[in-house]
């Protein structure tokens, strides 16, 4: 059997781009984690010139493939910029328009929005950048449909994070949507961070953390509870008992804590649950459903169309390992 083909990225690379992204992009995509069951990525770093780039801390960037090998790439990744008015050479741009219009998915971190809207492909879409800058987006590029408050989000195969952290966000989940739950959460406990995370930039805006260490401490040991009773009709009510709250004081210390609503992180820890029960297990769909607490298969399927835009069934010939195995009774879904 023909091996597999590596899964191409490009690190698009010009003057200005940010060594935190560019190191945030190498670690998801450059890493050789093939004997971890991760696949293997072809991460190349395509510029207008083959010639040493300097970034700032006195950092250098060797690309290594020219704006043409863009045209062979599965994706492309635009880093952010240090001067985020920073204009990017005209090949660059052309480039970038030309990998959208043969539908390659582009992803820009933080600042590199201001890239693809200089190249005018988020005129009349949906995009985010770091908190700080959407005031300053929108006044640049007005046809922009700027979002305050996304970690990351995505229009017409094209995707924009928020500032740093949420960059790390989008590349895992871009890994989530090509290659499955599993490969993402093994490439995000080598790097010691979480697979993903609820809710918005909001909660990094004001006063994220709760008013006390013992409210943190609390809404700790509930979601700790939670998913260790994943399988239970757990209700916002039965959390709130838990922490002693009632559950308006709840859910707003909840909300403050997480930036999404108690019902919502439950949702999204349900249905990462089932996704990992679905890759390395042959357990039968009710029985996934039941384990992951929705209830009933007719449940669990509505919400992977809604939230993933696809089926259990389908999720599981995408992404399954090929040697399922059946889960023991009562497992403990791992936090996430």
């Amino acid at each position: 059997m023909a091996a597999t083909a590596p899964y191409r990225v490009a690190l698009l690379a010009f003057p200005g781009i940010r060594a935190f992204d560019v190191s945030v992009i190498t670690e998801v995509w450059g890493v050789d984690r093939t004997d971890r069951g991760v696949p293997a990525f072809a991460l190349r770093r395509a510029a207008t010139d083959i010639t040493p780039l300097p970034l700032r801390g006195g950092l250098t960037l060797l690309p290594d493939r020219p704006l043409t090998w863009l045209t062979h790439a599965d994706l492309v990744v635009v880093p952010g910029l240090d001067d985020h008015l920073t204009p990017a050479p005209p090949p660059v741009l052309d480039a970038l328009r030309h990998a959208h219009a043969r539908g390659t998915p582009l992803a820009a971190l933080c600042g590199g929005a201001f890239t693809l809207a200089q190249a005018g492909l988020l005129d009349g879409r949906r995009a985010v950048t770091h908190w700080n800058l959407t005031d300053l987006l929108r006044a640049h590029h007005p046809r922009v449909d700027v979002v305050p408050d996304a970690l990351f989000i995505e229009d017409s195969n094209i995707w924009t994070a928020a500032g740093t952290a949420a960059g790390i966000d989008l590349c895992l989940h871009l890994v989530r949507r090509a290659h499955g739950a599993e490969v993402a959460a093994t490439i995000a406990r080598s790097m010691v961070t979480a697979p993903f995370r609820t809710g918005t930039q909001a909660q990094f805006i004001e006063h994220p953390t709760p008013r006390t260490d013992r409210d943190a401490d609390t809404l700790a040991a509930v979601r700790e509870h939670a998913l260790r009773r994943l399988g239970e009709p757990l209700t916002v009510a039965d959390l709130a008992a838990h922490a002693g709250m009632s559950p308006r004081t709840f859910a707003r210390r909840f909300s403050a804590a997480t930036g999404t609503s108690p019902l919502r992180w439950l949702l999204d820890q349900r249905i990462a649950a089932a996704q990992r029960l679905l890759e390395r297990t042959d357990l039968p769909m009710p029985e996934i459903a039941r384990r992951a607490g929705f209830g009933s298969e007719v449940t669990m399927r509505q919400h992977f169309a809604s939230r993933l835009a696809t089926s259990p069934r389908a999720y599981r010939a995408a992404f399954s390992t090929g040697a399922p195995v059946s889960a023991p009774a009562g497992s403990r879904p791992m936090a996430r």
